[in-house]
This record gives C-alpha cells, structure tokens and sequence, in this order.
C-alpha cells in the first residue's frame, strides 16, 4: 500500500479517537512497522512529531469547544486526556497565547493547527490564527455581479477596476453563495459605508465571524487565504456555519476575511 495513503489513515484514526489515550504501537501495526519506525517516518515526512501533532489536534478542537460550549476548564482537560487542569491552561496559553478562561470572555487570537493530508507532494498542515467578532448589523452600499466558481477570477479584477473608476477605492467585497454549504458562487458584490448615487442598498444582518487577517489587500493572497479556510480550516473545525456571504473588509493596508458562524 502506499505510504501517503496508510499515513492519512493513521490520520484518520488520530481524529476519530481525539478524545481516546492514543497508542503509538497501534499506529504503526497500521503501517506494518514498528513503532521507533512509524515515529520517524512521520516525523520526516511531516516536519513535526506525533506527539506535537496529536498535542496540536487536541488543543485546536479544545479553543473552538470552550467557546462554543458551557464547560469546565477540568472536564475538557480531562477529556483530551490532560492530568489535570493546570497542565491543560498551561499548554493552552502556549499554543493559543490566552489563557482558558479568556476564550468565552474575549476571544482574541485562537489558533487552529489543521488536519494533516499527506500526498506525493508533501503538503505542510497549516497553522492558522483566528478570532471570533461579534459585529453589529452593517449598512454597505454598492454593486453586485453575477458570476460562477470557474468565472470568478477572470470577472472580478475588471470589476473592481470598473467600480474603481467610478466610487474610488473599495473599502468590502462580498461573496454570496448559491447554497447553504458555501459550494457554489453566486455573486461578487463590492461595497462602501456611505451611500453613492447609483449604488444599492445592501444589510449584512448582525452575527458572529471567524476573523482572519490577511496582511494584504492583494487579490492573490485574498484568494490563497480562502483556499486555505476551505481546504484546510473548514475540514478541521466544529463550529456551525450561517448561511450569510463572507466578506473581505479593506482597511490599514491589510484585509479582514470574515466568515459567519452560529451562536
């Protein structure tokens, strides 16, 4: 069998028993070697060590379930298989820079190490900083075009230099979706805080976003950093989408990247 192919099953596995006292010896038997064996060939295929890659698994899904859920910092300690709760807060702080209990307080910065795929290209998993907003109903005003997911990358460079042209520099894009599951696009809307002739009215409805800050405001790395939320970001989260657009909001040299989820 193919090592990349055993090695994602080995993935599965860790997923699916987040929660369990995973042993190493079991992985292996799953790649036919042994266990000093399955340890190294992970390592230098991933570039990081089981243990550092369970640890980073577990501490993930652990910042997204204390914010979303009423439990104690012992019981989800406990529950990914921490001694006790200081040992927890302390690994905690470390990997996410704030401290358990701060999460359903203020948010901040969370951070989400992503699962693992291996292929023949040894692609990385990538660790993404995050925060969760609650943002106030917003009044945006501008225009919309109807566009398609093989369509998008060709019509919207001119439209933004069209829209440009006319209302200067853009200040939101927004992108809607023909369905619940954020698969198929439907339209791309650039949009401004202040009303301008000829431009629509459009109410984004207030709610909580995931946060992502790209440190750019160029189309490339707009769209690399949506290729990473739904390639890598969304396959390893818990929380429950909304069925409203994400948005990109320009400002200070930088874009936010705003995705809705759930109370």
């Amino acid at each position: 069998m193919n090592i990349y192919v055993q090695l994602n099953e080995v993935i599965e596995y860790i997923e699916n028993n987040l929660e369990e006292n995973i042993n190493y010896k079991e992985l292996a038997k799953m790649m036919g070697v042994n266990e000093y064996t399955f340890q190294k060939i992970f390592s230098l295929i991933s570039n990081i060590t089981i243990a550092e890659y369970i640890r980073n698994r577990r501490l993930s899904v652990a910042g997204q379930e204390i914010f979303l859920k009423d439990i104690k910092i012992i019981d989800i300690a406990l529950k990914y298989q921490y001694k006790n709760a200081t040992s927890f807060s302390r690994a905690f702080e470390k990997f996410h820079g704030i401290k358990p209990s701060e999460v359903k307080k203020s948010p901040g910065k969370l951070r989400m190490y992503t699962k693992l795929h291996f292929n023949e290209k040894n692609e990385q998993s990538k660790n993404v900083e995050y925060k969760i907003v609650q943002m106030e109903q917003l009044t945006l005003y501008g225009k919309c075009k109807i566009t398609n997911n093989q369509k998008i990358r060709k019509d919207i460079p001119k439209f933004y230099e069209e829209i440009g042209r006319k209302y200067g520099k853009q200040q939101y894009g927004m992108v809607e979706y023909k369905d619940k599951e954020r698969i198929n696009i439907k339209a791309y809307w650039i949009l401004y805080d202040k009303q301008m002739k000829g431009l629509e009215e459009k109410i984004i409805p207030k709610s909580k976003w995931i946060l992502i800050k790209i440190n750019s405001q160029e189309a490339k790395d707009i769209q690399e950093a949506s290729k990473i939320f739904y390639y890598d970001f969304l396959p390893s989260c818990k929380y429950n989408f909304r069925d409203l657009p994400e948005i990109e909001h320009y400002h200070d040299g930088i874009t936010d990247f705003l995705i809705p989820i759930e109370d």
